[in-house]
């Protein structure tokens, strides 16, 4: 479940929900924030982005041995060449 981002229109707080996607969002500030209950707005993109780093577990996990060992042979037989000069 999510956390939402909300804030206030009467007194300007945010504040964090911690709610389920299939939950209705607020309409009105909790008591606890803002004694006049002002309404809310749910704030859009105020979280991270997610960023995967590496190889991936498609990858490492599932691939074939045999498309694993042609690509190894793929990429040491790329390898070993010498780089061409650039021509002018």
């Amino acid at each position: 479940m999510p956390n939402y981002d909300y804030e206030c229109e009467t007194c300007g707080k945010r504040f964090e929900i911690f709610q389920s996607m299939k939950d209705a969002k607020l309409e009105t500030c909790p008591e606890s924030l803002c004694p006049h209950q002002g309404k809310v707005r749910r704030m859009l993109g105020t979280g991270g982005g997610i960023l995967f780093k590496g190889g991936g577990f498609y990858q490492t996990d599932y691939r074939s041995s045999s498309y694993q060992s042609a690509a190894k042979k793929d990429t040491e037989g790329s390898s070993s060449k010498p780089s061409a000069p650039a021509a002018d």
